[in-house]
């Protein structure tokens, strides 16, 4: 019987054994398969993941930040500088590293002044910012003493900080406004257009753009080629070290045709009067003078306009307008040579042709009677007493004959109703007028009484001083065309590349000594006592050619006297004059065009002799082209 106990005991106690030896293998094969799939698992990370993981470690650790260009210079054609970059402080805070954004504003303004408009800009910049680690500007141009001032209590601003930036200057001021142009801090707009042209990425770290003038349409030229930094950044993503860098490719700087010597000639001679002068280099076109007056100074806007100081440029003298290629004015009398001209070339006169004037011009069977701007007339005329004493009755009649559709066939051809092709955006092609184009415009037939005005430079036509002053150098250069360009050259730190000159269809003449006439008729202008800009140019040591011209700006009654003197000075007439010189080998065509002032060439004459006595004055001439 004990033995039996005994046996079942000692089975028992095997079995025990036996489960427990099996519960330990099964243990042990558990562990071991862990273990396999946890070393399996290290390898693959410290191994074969290695790379991938190490990247993303980097991407963590390792930035790449955008490094802008420095935008290209513009220089004048003798290298004075118009557009440069300097350094300036900037008040920039970083949100995500402000505790109580209301307290700092408080606290910066009790150390400088810093006004509603400034701190209501802020706040918008911040309500649109996605990425709270990013700077905005508070204040874009700190003073000196401003800087020194927020430096010393940097420790009391945390996350706020004077970052120094170049930004563009333009010493010059309001002197070529009109033609540089401006920069301006980047919007949305500009944005979206750069990211539609697949520019984006060469735009990262940029704050500002072109916004007008030579600075937008050279922007790719001017903007440069953007670099990088590879900077190692702490666990808040600021910079702590630089790991690499690839430089930036500055922007090309522009060289102008412009002179700025003689754009200040331009402001002195116009003075409070607004209006426009254009200077083309004679044998290219090269824009040497393009100066609107009133202008602005452009560096207000390149560190943010106020809402004052912009409000302040919506006057009635519009000195935001480009007077001198989106002004439209009516050519008067400057486009009679060009109309004489055509008449010479149908052969509907020649320079023996003589008409009676009487002081007025009648269509037949109509009563209306056009007067001429001289009340008693100017007796017997002919294509030069036309010209140089400005008959307008000499015209009328010859539009009459020549018809409209000649006059804008013929006009059109000088550029006229066309835009010019200069190198900024801001131009308007303004109006040639036509039998289609009243229609279209007005949906009236044309009247005889409409080319009768258009005769003399008035009515529905419409230019700009730039369309003028291409059409004058085009009787000036016996009928080459070419296209007006303000920038003359690019430049990098490796070479210096001329721009070409464009050119045009050339104008054809029927007979090259009508234009002869024409251009004998245009001297005798300046040079015969009874020319109508004979006392501008007495004394000239130079042989010019010119037109004056005077654009009436109201319609006078039949049975009224006009006496300009009596009216309001918006209602009085526009002066205009063109020219070149020398007579034989032209150097220089101006174009000039003052508003309000009446006299006709008694007062836009003279601004065009100063301009050409500078010309010659200051540039070497060959001896024969004086001549």
């Amino acid at each position: 019987m004990l033995n039996w106990r005994r046996r079942v005991a000692i089975r028992d106690h095997l079995a025990e054994a036996n489960l427990f030896a099996r519960r330990v293998v099964v243990a042990l094969v558990i562990v071991l398969i862990l273990s396999f799939i946890l070393l399996s698992n290290l390898y693959s990370i410290q191994v074969n993941k290695f790379k991938d993981y190490q990247t993303r470690a980097d991407g963590n650790r390792i930035k790449i930040l955008p490094v802008s260009p420095n935008r290209g210079l513009i220089y004048d054609r003798h290298g004075r500088i118009l557009a440069e970059n300097v350094s300036v402080f900037s008040l920039e805070i970083i949100p995500e590293e402000v505790t109580d954004l209301d307290k700092l504003l408080t606290r910066l303004k009790s150390l400088i002044e810093i006004d509603d408009e400034q701190v209501e800009e802020f706040s918008k910049q911040i309500r649109q910012q996605r990425r709270k680690f990013k700077a905005v500007t508070l204040i874009s141009r700190l003073t000196e003493e401003q800087a020194a001032i927020l430096s010393v209590n940097q420790h009391k601003l945390v996350g706020a900080y004077v970052e120094a930036r170049l930004k563009r200057s333009y010493p010059y001021k309001d002197l070529a406004t009109h033609a540089i142009g401006y920069v301006q801090k980047m919007n949305q707009r500009d944005a979206d257009r750069i990211e539609a042209e697949g520019n984006s990425a060469n735009y990262q770290g940029t704050f500002d753009i072109g916004k007008l003038g030579l600075e937008k349409f050279y922007e790719s030229q001017l903007h440069g080629i953007v670099g990088h930094q590879e900077v190692e950044v702490n666990s808040r993503g600021r910079p702590i070290r630089t790991l690499s860098e690839l430089p930036p490719e500055p922007g090309q700087d522009l060289i102008l045709n412009l002179d700025i010597e003689m754009q200040k000639v331009a402001q002195q001679a116009l003075g409070e009067n607004k209006g426009a002068v254009i200077v083309l280099d004679g044998k290219t076109n090269g824009v040497m003078t393009m100066y609107s007056n009133p202008s602005y100074d452009p560096n207000d806007f390149v560190h943010g306009i106020s809402h004052k100081k912009y409000n302040a440029l919506l006057n009635r003298r519009r000195p935001l307008v480009n007077r001198a290629t989106t002004g439209l004015y009516r050519p008067a009398s400057t486009v009679k040579p060009h109309v004489g001209l055509l008449g010479l070339e149908e052969n509907l006169i020649t320079t023996k042709t003589r008409i009676w004037d009487p002081g007025y011009y009648q269509i037949r069977d109509l009563e209306h009677k056009f007067r001429d701007w001289k009340k008693w007339g100017h007796g017997w005329v002919d294509i030069f007493k036309a010209i140089e004493e400005s008959c307008d009755v000499y015209y009328y009649d010859l539009a009459v004959r020549l018809g409209m559709d000649k006059i804008s066939e013929f006009m059109h051809q000088f550029g006229f109703g066309e835009l010019t092709g200069i190198d900024i955006h801001e131009e308007k092609s303004a109006v040639l007028p036509s039998r289609g184009w009243k229609r279209a415009r007005f949906r009236q037939p044309w009247y005889a009484g409409d080319t009768v005005n258009v005769g003399i430079g008035q009515g529905y036509w419409e230019t700009t001083p730039l369309q003028l002053a291409v059409a004058t150098s085009i009787l000036a250069n016996n009928g080459e065309f070419f296209e007006p360009k303000l920038v003359k050259a690019t430049r990098t730190k490796n070479e210096e590349i001329e721009l070409p000159v464009i050119d045009k269809p050339s104008v054809q003449f029927k007979n090259p000594e009508n234009l002869k006439t024409i251009k004998q008729a245009m001297r005798g202008v300046v040079a015969k006592p009874t020319g109508s800009g004979y006392k501008a140019f007495l004394d000239a040591e130079y042989k010019a050619a010119g037109k004056t011209g005077t654009s009436q700006l109201i319609g006078i009654a039949q049975d009224e006297e006009y006496e300009a003197e009596n009216l309001a000075k918006e209602h009085r007439d526009n002066a205009l004059y063109v020219g070149y010189a020398p007579l034989d080998k032209p150097e220089i065509v101006v174009v000039v065009v003052m508003e309000n002032v009446g006299g006709g060439g008694k007062n836009a004459a003279p601004v065009a002799r100063q301009m050409m006595d500078y010309y010659f004055q200051n540039y070497q001439l060959k001896d024969e082209t004086k001549q």
